[in-house]
């Protein structure tokens, strides 16, 4: 065998699009005049350091089973949020990790992840170029977020659009019933980033103009403003239904609640209870019937509502990760560049991976309200195409049928 060989791996948080990422790695590689096989490493960086890969290039010959792997959510490989040392510390893990590399013929690593996956690159990629390793390192986006620099916008976030503002709408139903004074208070994903909140916006229609009010970490919080709010509302309607960020926070920068201990290997605070904290407060201030939704993890990948134009931008990315190493790109991540909204056209590029790792892209400001309680027509225009189009989800006995995960039960 004269061809190099890929490997390929996930992390961080599931989404409902990663794995269409993965299927589009897979099908550029089997593809590939360059590439022999493609290794998936199961669970991250954690995989390599552990010696855990499938061949994905054996498991996935069949079309049927990339297109299935593409419609399956979460991660296919598993995750972690292991976060690699500097190497001018200790370099053991990547000493590790690049003498796997050279065992199993690696010309090219493609990690599919979100902000922290990237600084996984960055390092990956500092110490290749410390050693003069002629490896390819790429990263390919994904985060329900959507707060990674450089790129438009990243597969995951258009599919969870979809089903926040989904779910938005049938709680407005839900709600419009009751012919009494009552708050519905929705929290919705975000720790720094509210583009997610935002995104509750999209369940407006011709008869419904819930979310009546939104608030995101780009505005600072005010409680009593807050309290105003729902008052002003409450004048004019019986039921007021809140979209709220997980990640809003007072003028002094402090969360509106969360852990005071808890935090990831990355360092980032560990975030819960928005939504109850301001249930409590609307309780004990206005009175009237409140209830706080947390969409949690469900926000992250169903994938019964997965966005089409998601998926298929997602499977696009990781062709276009396989390219980019073919023409000896390394040090980069996978970029989308939007040319259009109306027909929506985007184009596929690369940019440094150096002004993308440890950064975060927030709400444009001048997308939000002067009150900073809802959002404004830019942002609508910006979502809109990124939900467009259902998927084609298999069912077997009334339930979706999914890729075989048993690889990661370790039960």
């Amino acid at each position: 065998m004269n061809q190099p060989n890929c490997m390929v791996a996930q992390s961080g948080g599931p989404t409902a699009a990663i794995n269409a990422s993965l299927s589009g790695v897979i099908s550029g590689i089997l593809n590939s005049s360059k590439y022999h096989t493609c290794y998936g490493a199961v669970n991250g960086v954690l995989g390599i350091l552990n010696g855990n890969y499938i061949n994905l290039t054996e498991r996935f010959s069949c079309s049927e089973d990339l297109d299935k792997l593409k419609h399956t959510p979460a991660m296919y490989l598993g995750s972690c949020r292991h976060k690699l040392p500097n190497y001018k510390d200790d370099d053991s893990q990547y000493v590790y990790i690049f003498h796997q590399f050279q065992l199993l013929g690696i010309q090219a690593f493609f990690y599919i992840g979100g902000n922290d996956s990237m600084d996984t690159v960055l390092k990956l990629s500092d110490y290749a170029q410390k050693i003069n390793s002629d490896i390819r390192i790429i990263g390919i986006p994904k985060t329900i977020d959507n707060d990674l620099c450089a790129t438009d916008h990243t597969p995951g976030f258009g599919s969870a659009a979809k089903f926040i503002a989904s779910s938005l709408l049938e709680i407005a139903h839900d709600t419009f019933i009751y012919a009494v004074k009552s708050v519905t208070i929705v929290e919705i994903m975000g720790r720094d980033a509210g583009w997610l909140t935002a995104s509750s916006s999209l369940a407006r229609n011709s008869y419904n103009s819930a979310p009546h009010l939104i608030y995101l970490p780009e505005s600072v919080f005010d409680k009593e403003r807050f309290l105003e709010d729902i008052q002003e509302q409450l004048a004019i309607r019986d039921n007021v239904i809140i979209a709220v960020s997980e990640g809003i926070r007072d003028k002094d920068g402090n969360y509106i609640t969360s852990s005071k201990s808890a935090v990831d290997d990355f360092g980032h605070k560990q975030l819960s209870g928005a939504g109850k904290s301001l249930e409590f407060l609307v309780k004990e201030n206005i009175g009237v019937k409140v209830r706080s939704i947390e969409l949690n993890v469900l926000q992250r990948c169903s994938a019964h509502l997965a966005s089409k134009t998601d998926l298929d931008e997602a499977f696009a990315q990781g062709q276009k990760g396989v390219s980019l190493a073919e023409d000896g790109v390394t040090a980069a991540m996978v970029c989308i560049r939007r040319i259009s909204n109306h027909p929506y056209t985007v184009s596929y590029d690369s940019a440094a991976i150096r002004s993308i790792a440890n950064g975060a892209k927030s709400v444009p400001k001048e997308w939000i309200n002067d009150r900073g309680n809802d959002i404004l027509p830019e942002m609508i225009e910006y979502l809109y195409p990124l939900i467009q189009g259902e998927t084609e989800v298999s069912y077997e006995n009334g339930i979706p049928s999914y890729m075989n995960v048993s690889h990661l039960d370790r039960a």
